[in-house]
């Protein structure tokens, strides 16, 4: 069990649901579908298996070890536990975003790694690669999307939708989100009649994530 102070979990849960509730009222899922996490410490807490997001309060907290033994809530976690805890144990990440973006969704259906349509790609460490099929909740599925995650924060899950990671929950999603503009501008522009979007080369997205590295404010 953690060793996290009661506070500090209640606060991270109410952000995972809050992150939740986003990702519905940004259309980026529809009903129970996506799922949610973050970790503290050695607490994963993460959404519940098929309950409205709009449902849960600070007593329905949800939260595994690393192992995948619950520890904490009576309702049953998300079917893609696997693969949560498959970024955390690979990875740094604090926080986890699934969703079924509809455009980046449609777009795992056509290409293995997004098209560098725009420098977005940069935030996700470069070009966006497409995770191969595999059934939701397997350990299948989240060995491959740790194959396509390598060097980068963010994936397609072909015919499924995406995963991004992150220092934060609002990282994390705002990851997904760019993933998924991303997606929605190559399908844009691909669909030109007699058309092919000019796309940026591995030198100029390289430029990007250097000038990334002093974006923003200092501090």
């Amino acid at each position: 069990m953690s060793e996290q102070q009661p506070e500090s979990i209640g606060r991270a849960w109410l952000d995972v649901v809050a992150t939740a509730r986003r990702s519905a009222a940004d259309g980026l899922v529809v009903g129970t579908s996506g799922n949610v996490s973050a970790r503290v410490g050695d607490l994963v807490l993460v959404t519940p298996s098929g309950v409205p997001y709009d449902r849960l309060g600070l007593r329905d907290a949800v939260g595994v070890d690393l192992e995948g033994r619950q520890v904490l809530g009576d309702l049953g976690p998300t079917s893609e536990l696997p693969l949560h805890l498959a970024v955390y144990r690979s990875t740094g990440a604090a926080a986890v975003v699934h969703t079924h973006a509809v455009h980046a969704t449609a777009v795992s259906t056509l290409v293995t790694e997004v098209p560098l349509v725009h420098y977005a790609a940069a935030i996700l460490g470069g070009p966006v690669r497409t995770a191969a099929y595999a059934r939701y909740g397997t350990p299948e599925l989240a060995e491959a999307m740790l194959g396509a995650l390598a060097d980068r924060t963010g994936c397609l899950l072909a015919n499924h939708g995406t995963v991004t990671y992150g220092d934060t929950l609002d990282q994390a999603y705002e990851r997904t989100a760019q993933l998924e503009w991303l997606c929605r501008l190559w399908l844009t522009a691909s669909s030109v009649p007699g058309r092919t979007p000019t796309l940026l080369d591995a030198a100029q997205l390289d430029e990007v994530t250097e000038a990334l590295k002093g974006y923003g404010q200092p501090g």
